[in-house]
């Protein structure tokens, strides 16, 4: 054998070492032989950062794109020493798994609760579906909805003659990644702001970045302290489900608009399609008999102004209130607790962050601190 045979065979030596090396997280676990033979039944690979147990992102062999949003979900009540071992047999039999988070505390124990990627969003439906109350052991029932990627936040103390454009330029000048502002005119006065915003970021990290900026006490707007925290969160409705609605959401009406006002606008195009109005403050829904009619009303009526308000009108988005209160316990890490609530309808219709009052929620279960905000 020549020095060169020697050296080569050495470096082989090397790399087959450095190949088969135990990742971080997985080596001195508690599972550590479990871990091991999942990764190579599956081929995935498994690296703990930022605590956090990744399995998976991509898994092998994966060429495509990223999977677009919807295709998460937040799983819940998970025991602390139920690891990836257990979890993927019973998460990867509904679906194929693009990555599994699954977050870890420094004892080595998990910290309850974990994050699954599907690589499509029918996949992390029928998760929900039928993975939620799963029992991974004996009396302990798994916790699974869709995920939140939230990419808005709240922001309060806002002057309340700032326009929107002069909004988004200051916004733009503190954070990075703004997409949008959302400005709600006062309802006695329609030239003037609610006193808040939501502002809409290019991603879940560019929020997270400027509501860690904006913590009160560190920067001011205009010369006035300011109140951040993340916003109430849209929930993605099925098609589905949307094809079925008959209800409109109308926004900036004017306080002094009446229902019957209202019923009288919506119904002039059919007679009799309206059923019932309920307005609230400066908003309100509108009851069609029949789809056509709500569908031909709203095109025909939305931008169109009504004593001196120019309507804002859309369909109302159903979302079931289990599913609703699962989605906000995803939105906080799973601690948010389950807002009371009593002879409610199936299906609330949540339009902006206040509207689910009108069923019943309570303000502070819909945006906590900074529910004075909304009923001035």
């Amino acid at each position: 054998m020549t020095a060169e045979d020697s050296a080569a065979r050495m470096s082989n030596d090397s790399t087959n070492v450095s190949t088969t090396k135990v990742p971080e997280g997985v080596a001195g676990a508690p599972n550590e032989a479990a871990l091991l033979a999942l990764m190579e039944r599956t081929g995935y690979s498994m690296i703990q950062e930022n605590g956090q147990r990744k399995y998976g992102g991509p898994p092998p062999g994966w060429d495509g794109l990223h999977p677009p949003r919807g295709c998460e979900v937040f799983v819940g009540k998970i025991p602390r020493d139920v690891y990836e071992d257990e979890l993927v047999p019973v998460f990867e039999s509904v679906g194929r798994i693009y990555e599994m988070r699954l977050m870890m505390d420094f004892d080595g124990k998990n910290r309850g609760y974990a994050f699954v990627m599907y690589t499509q969003k029918h996949e992390a439906k029928r998760a929900v579906r039928e993975l939620n109350n799963y029992e991974i052991r004996p009396g302990r029932l798994l916790g699974v909805c869709c995920s939140v990627d939230n990419c808005r936040l709240f922001i309060g103390g806002i002057p309340k003659m700032k326009k929107r454009e002069e909004i988004l330029e200051e916004i733009a000048k503190v954070t990075e990644g703004v997409l949008d502002v959302i400005v709600y005119a006062s309802a006695a006065d329609k030239m003037k702001n609610r006193g808040f915003a939501f502002v809409e970021y290019e991603s879940h990290r560019a929020a997270a970045m400027a509501r860690r900026k904006l913590m009160p006490g560190r920067i001011q707007l205009w010369g006035h302290q300011i109140a951040v925290d993340w916003a109430e969160p849209e929930i993605d409705v099925d098609e589905d489900v949307m094809e079925t609605v008959k209800i409109l959401y109308v926004r900036n009406l004017m306080i002094e608009t009446t229902e019957d006002t209202i019923k009288k606008v919506f119904g002039q195009f059919n007679p009799g399609c309206v059923e019932r109005v309920k307005k609230i403050r400066d908003y309100a829904f509108v009851h069609f008999t029949t789809r056509e009619d709500a569908i031909h009303a709203m095109n025909n009526l939305n931008g169109v102004e009504l004593e001196g308000s120019c309507l804002e009108v859309t369909l109302a988005k159903p979302v079931d209130k289990e599913q609703y209160t699962r989605y906000q316990k995803a939105a906080k890490g799973g601690a948010a607790a389950t807002p009371e609530v009593t002879q409610q309808p199936n299906y609330v219709y949540s339009c902006d962050p206040y509207t689910l009052a009108y069923y019943g929620y309570p303000y502070n279960a819909l945006i906590g601190p900074n529910r004075d905000y909304f009923v001035k």
